[in-house]
């Protein structure tokens, strides 16, 4: 991470960590003291699965290649499978395009909504409707509890002690008032939003669930589509129980390291992840860092479900597509290119959405 850092060559990095970094997005060198737009580097995606591609050939004349398994015949709802990772589904095209825009708008204007968490609480404390406000090219600005309280000194607490807040305000309202309190614009803030936790709110410094913090129910839509979409996974006789969900927002070059998702009681129950907006390639390694991942793309509407034996499993997101010839949004971008919803046209076009509900206990 740091410059003083040694930076480990390839014979030291793990299978999962040579994969992330074969697919992570780089740019070419050439342009970096030119004025031209950087240009990403070629990646080679000839080994990435593409179960869109896989599902065609399946309803087209039935074959399969080697160590994938179809588990339902409904081409409406096409249920895959690896051999060689028990407890992993994969959905394509899962979700509707109506389902996806849904998702997408309740994404950016609902679920970052308090109670609910983001990474902006730890700074910023909670923020109302920071879509809205980037939107409306609004800023974000520290301010103490008094009615001059625009005219802070950047202080956190006064000689009283009392704490500033922050509040949005128009644009020209902190200009005209001049640079005496921290500010930060709304859409600047939307950018950086990373992730927002629904349902019982997850403690990441802690890393578990903690029921003491105020939250709101999952929504009922969202709860009865997760319910449908993780039947495959669930053992005879049982249903779901949505009682979590995390949203992950990514924009250009962002990443999410291998990872194992190990904090619920019982893993024999899936997660369920969908996936919105830019095209990305999604890692699914095995029990160890150095077991070789498989790479596979993800595309909006498609879901995966990971239960059993695959909750053991390392897996990552190394890379999203946001150049128009990969990201693949061309339906969202038809359906989001009137009136009020060329704001979240704006916002997808670059972004990846995951929204993924686990039941905790």
């Amino acid at each position: 991470m740091y410059g003083s850092e040694k930076v480990p060559d390839d014979s030291e990095r793990t299978a999962f960590r040579k994969a992330e970094k074969k697919y992570k997005l780089y740019y070419d060198d050439t342009y970096k003291s030119s004025k031209k737009k950087k240009q990403p580097k070629p990646v080679d995606l000839s080994e990435v699965l593409d179960f869109k591609s896989i599902l065609e050939s399946y309803n087209q004349n039935g074959d399969l290649p080697p160590g994938i398994l179809s588990l339902q015949s409904d081409p409406n709802f096409p249920v895959f499978s690896l051999e060689s990772r028990p407890g992993f589904y994969f959905i394509p095209g899962a979700l509707s395009l109506e389902e996806q825009c849904q998702w997408i708008r309740e994404s950016l204007t609902t679920f970052p909504q308090p109670p609910n968490r983001t990474n902006h609480n730890a700074f910023y404390g909670p923020i109302n409707d920071l879509f809205i406000a980037a939107k409306e090219k609004k800023v974000l600005v520290e301010e103490g509890n008094g009615p001059n309280s625009l005219e802070c000194k950047c202080n956190p607490s006064d000689s009283n002690g009392d704490v500033h807040g922050w509040e949005f305000y128009e644009g020209h309202t902190v200009s005209s008032r001049g640079n005496a309190c921290k500010s930060i614009l709304a859409s600047v803030l939307l950018r950086k939003l990373r992730w927002s936790t629904l349902g019982l709110q997850f403690d990441w410094s802690k890393r578990n669930y903690n029921i003491s913090l105020p939250h709101n129910k999952i929504p009922d839509a969202l709860c009865q589509l997760a319910k449908r979409m993780a039947a495959p996974a669930m053992p005879k006789g049982e249903q779901f129980q949505p009682e979590a969900a995390i949203v992950n927002y990514f924009g250009i070059g962002d990443t999410l390291g291998g990872h194992l998702d190990d904090m619920e009681a019982d893993w024999s129950k899936p997660i369920v992840s969908m996936s919105l907006g830019c095209k990305a390639i999604f890692l699914l390694g095995g029990k160890s860092r150095e077991d070789p991942p498989l790479a596979m793309f993800l595309r909006s509407g498609d879901i995966v479900l990971m239960a059993g034996d695959a909750r053991e499993c390392f897996h990552g997101v190394p890379r999203i597509f946001t150049d128009k010839e990969h990201a693949e949004i061309t339906p969202l971008e038809l359906q989001f290119s009137h009136g009020d919803d060329l704001c979240f046209l704006e916002y997808i076009r670059t972004s990846r959405i995951n929204i993924n509900i686990r039941q905790v206990f």
